[in-house]
Parts: structure tokens; C-alpha cells; sequence
């Protein structure tokens, strides 16, 4: 039997995928409100955010997607009914789901893939109620606000995977990172709490400012100096950074190779400049470097993280909060790059 809150509404609002040439374009509808089934819970999206990957879905620039999907990976929001079986949640839970639907612990399966919320078959959380898994939800921390908590499960979660969990980063190592959006900006506060120095790249001398105010230890402009690579050195001694958050993708690549230290990590994340290797990875051996192909975590990692945030004090960098009906001015926001952190979709 399903346990529900009372007055719970019929129908409800969500944003749908509709094919264009190419792409698609956002769509708004009235659906039937989802029921959830055995094992699932009802959950009233309160807040959403945007990370690059919703842009590529939109432009068609990561594969097919179902017609009709609903969009975005990242939300947060209150549990309004459980499906019979479920123990671990209650009415007015707060919670977020997981960006893998199915990697609740233990290493990552290519079969998690399809799962991905708000990409190819796997509808996201821009709606106002989705039925999720019970194991595929985190609990929100008392200290985050909803809008705070929506920006975690893709762009926390993956700095905390490069950096932490597949990183091992430590107080006396440096961190470059590239340009000032969520993970950039996530990297630079878990570097921070754990003693490590933070260069930040951008092309902005006002993000560079905002970025040394929130604890970077020095910043480059790189639209001013494309040749980065060698402040970055001059920055470190001539060392190199130890672990780079290689955001750029392809046209990047080299010179992150070239600010890497000896025995350093990099963590490919973003394809900003495009797809494709483009890079030699000869250096990569000469300096017995690392290179961890990352993509979000688990359920496991996502708890983690979260206690690490409430230790340190932590709170997500929010640039700006758009209504729901305003969901395409925050897609042109994000395509801007204008944004300093992250972009939220107030439900």
C-alpha cells in the first residue's frame, strides 16, 4: 500500500525533450503525477541545476534521446509517498537523488550507463514529481538549503571522485583547474578544506577575483596568456601542479600535460573544445603521470561526500535561481558561460 501526503495533485508540470534538426528543443507539459511502484518513492522536486552535459543532450551532441524525455540529472526535493517494501524513507524526507540511478556502492559497471538520469532513455528530475528507486536517494543535510543540495549529485560528486576518492589529494598538494563553473569551483573548496593550493584558470578577470576571494591560492588568465602551462609552472617552482581537473577536453590536453608534476593525476571530466584524442601521451610516461577518466560516483561516495561538506562547512557556489518557467533562459545561461558556479531551477 502506498503511503502518501495528503492533497496530492493529479497531474503535474514537467519539461519533455522535442526532437528539432539535430537536437531538441525544451517542451512544457502537464502529465498525469506519477505513482510509485513497489521499492519506489514519490518525490516533489523542489529545486534542479544545470551542468554542460544537459547542454550537449539538447544540441544532440552526446547521442539520441528519447523523444519526450524528461531533462536534467541534478534536483533535490521532499518525499511526499512511498511504494509498498520501502523501510528507509518517510513523508517530508529530504532528498536527492543519484545521478547513476542503479551505482548505489562498490565500483562503477558500463551497465550503469544507460541509467544516467535526464540522457538517452532514463528520464531526469525537471518535473515536479518523479518516482525514484529507494536506494537511488541521498539524504540532504540539514545545513544545505534545497537550492544548494540540487547542485551536488553530478558536479560535487565528480570533484569529489577526482580529487578524494580516485585522487588521494592532500595538504601540501597543488590543484589546477579550468575556468569557474560547479566542479571547477567544487574542486577549489575540497582542496581548500584539505590544505592544498588551488590555481584557477579563466578568462574573466572578475571570476579570477571572485575565485582568489573564495580561497584560490593564485589565477591565470588564459585568453591573456595562452600559453598557461608556463605561469602554472613558474607558480609551482618549475614542479607542476599534482593533480589537474581537465575540463577543457582535447584542446587543453597537452598543456595540462605540460603544468602536470612528476607523479601527478590528471582527471578527465569535461569536453568543452570537443571529442576526440587529440594529445601525446609520451609525456604521461616520461613523468610517470596518471590519468583517471571520471564520471560522477555512488550512492556510497555521495553520503561521504556530504559529511565532508557538513565537517568543513562547505556551501555550494550558486551564481543564479531561475523559475520554472524560465528553464530556457537558464539553458542560454549556462550556454553563455557567463555563470560563476551554478545555475538552479527553482520548482
Amino acid at each position: 500500500m502506498t503511503r502518501a501526503a495528503a492533497s496530492l495533485s493529479a497531474t503535474c508540470r514537467a519539461y519533455r525533450l522535442v526532437p528539432t534538426d539535430g537536437g531538441s528543443r525544451l517542451g512544457q507539459v502537464e502529465d498525469v503525477a506519477p505513482a510509485p511502484g513497489p521499492g519506489e518513492v514519490l518525490l516533489r522536486v523542489e529545486a534542479a541545476s544545470l551542468n554542460y552535459r544537459d547542454l550537449l543532450i539538447l544540441r544532440g551532441q552526446l547521442g539520441a534521446v528519447r523523444e519526450g524525455l524528461i531533462p536534467l540529472s541534478d534536483g533535490a526535493g521532499r518525499v511526499v509517498a512511498t511504494g509498498r517494501e520501502v523501510t528507509r524513507w518517510r513523508v517530508g524526507d529530504r532528498v536527492a537523488p543519484i545521478f547513476y540511478r542503479d551505482w548505489v556502492a562498490g565500483a562503477y559497471r558500463e551497465a550503469y550507463g544507460p541509467a544516467a538520469l535526464g540522457g538517452g532513455d532514463a528520464d531526469g528530475v525537471l518535473a515536479d514529481l518523479i518516482a525514484v528507486p529507494e536506494a537511488s536517494l541521498v539524504r540532504i543535510p540539514n545545513e544545505l538549503s534545497v537550492e544548494e543540495a540540487a547542485t551536488l549529485p553530478c558536479a560535487a560528486l565528480t570533484a569529489w571522485q577526482a580529487l578524494v576518492v580516485r585522487g588521494g589529494i592532500a595538504a601540501g598538494d597543488t590543484l589546477l583547474v579550468q575556468g569557474t563553473g560547479g566542479v571547477a569551483l567544487f574542486g577549489l573548496q575540497i582542496a581548500r578544506a584539505v590544505g592544498a593550493r588551488t590555481i584557477v584558470l579563466s578568462s574573466s578577470d572578475e571570476k579570477r577575483e571572485r575565485a582568489e576571494a573564495l580561497g584560490a591560492f593564485a589565477t591565470v588568465n588564459y585568453r591573456a596568456t595562452p600559453d598557461w602551462d608556463v605561469p602554472v609552472r613558474k607558480l609551482t617552482d618549475g614542479l607542476g601542479v599534482s593533480h589537474i581537473l581537465e575540463l577543457g577536453g582535447p584542446d587543453t590536453f597537452d598543456r595540462s600535460l605540460r603544468a602536470l608534476a612528476a607523479g601527478g593525476r590528471i582527471a578527465q571530466i569535461g569536453v568543452f573544445t570537443g571529442f576526440g584524442p587529440r594529445s601525446n601521451l609520451f609525456r604521461l610516461q616520461q613523468i610517470n603521470g596518471t590519468i583517471d577518466g571520471v564520471n560522477v560516483g555512488s550512492a556510497e561516495q555521495f553520503e561521504a561526500m556530504n559529511a565532508f561538506l557538513v565537517a568543513h562547512r562547505i556551501k555550494p557556489v550558486i551564481d543564479r535561481s531561475f523559475a520554472f518557467d524560465e528553464a530556457q533562459a537558464a539553458y542560454d545561461e549556462l550556454a553563455s558561460g557567463r555563470h560563476f558556479g551554478k545555475l538552479v531551477i527553482r520548482l
